[in-house]
């Protein structure tokens, strides 16, 4: 029941409006798709950690079986942009891009696949309390985040991937190949890391794998110009939970966490009337 509300949040939202305004779908209404591009920032909220493996395998880095389950709480984690990586064309998917692919049934409701490649890096050198058991020996104490112990990223990334309803509300067209719009994206959808972590001095970058759900609201400017092309620039408020991280691959090693996250976007693109 704690995270009930900003799921009931989401869909009152899409509820709401769709009160307002009967969705018609109808091709006199210049129906339209369109594909758009962009990169984003990304800030996020503390979040606990759970590591466990209770597989029992023989890991031979470690030199003796795989047997932990424990917690550290409230890591500070940070976004890595890196916008210096583009340099040329082969490099545009490095940094934290964003890529959209919209239907508008008409000039104020439609659906969108929202995708950001945002990246999750918890800071090293923080002092974290953990708590559980590692090879059947109690721990509770404070260590330092890091180093051969525990580092633990989704860089490749954290990867949020929503199905949007959309509604545009016009604030100014002074001609047809103008508009100046608010639009309002509530969503849901799957996040889809791939998660970079060492542990007791053994490091994986583990596999891309569906690692449980995500729920939001995106919320900004959209200017429509020159008949096709589109700039967005929105900020968007989220909340994941990653239920089934994938850790190590010695044996059945899994993390889960969960946190509220904020971004600013910006993006252009094309669209197709028909």
């Amino acid at each position: 029941m704690k995270y009930f509300s900003v799921v009931c949040f989401t869909f009152v939202c899409i509820f709401s409006f769709s009160q307002s305004d009967t969705i018609k779908i109808s091709t006199k209404k210049n129906p339209k798709i369109y594909l758009s591009w962009g990169y984003t920032r990304a800030w996020y909220s503390k979040s606990s950690i759970h590591f466990a493996d209770h597989s029992g395998k023989f890991n031979e880095h470690r030199g003796k079986p795989d047997n932990y389950d424990f917690t550290i709480y409230d890591a500070t984690a940070k976004d890595r942009p890196d916008f210096d990586a583009i340099k040329d064309v082969i490099n545009v998917t490095i940094p934290q891009f964003v890529g959209r692919v919209g239907y508008m049934f008409n000039s104020k409701w439609g659906i969108e696949m929202n995708y950001d490649h945002t990246k999750y890096v918890v800071t090293d050198g923080q002092r974290l309390h953990v708590k559980g058991e590692i090879d059947g020996v109690p721990i509770d104490k404070d260590i330092t985040m890091g180093g051969n112990f525990l580092h633990f990223e989704h860089t490749d990334g954290a990867n949020f991937w929503m199905m949007n309803a959309v509604r545009k509300f016009e604030l100014y067209k002074p001609t047809k190949n103008f508009i100046a719009s608010v639009v309002l994206k509530p969503g849901a959808g799957v996040v889809y890391p791939r998660t970079d972590v060492t542990i007791f001095g053994e490091r994986l970058n583990n596999r891309w794998h569906a690692a449980g759900w995500i729920v939001g609201v995106e919320s900004g400017l959209r200017i429509e110009f020159l008949q096709h092309g589109l700039f967005e620039f929105v900020g968007k408020g989220t909340f994941a939970d990653y239920t089934n991280c994938l850790v190590l691959g010695k044996g059945n090693g899994k993390a889960n966490h969960h946190f509220f996250a904020g971004q600013l976007t910006a993006t252009i693109g094309y669209m197709f009337g028909f």
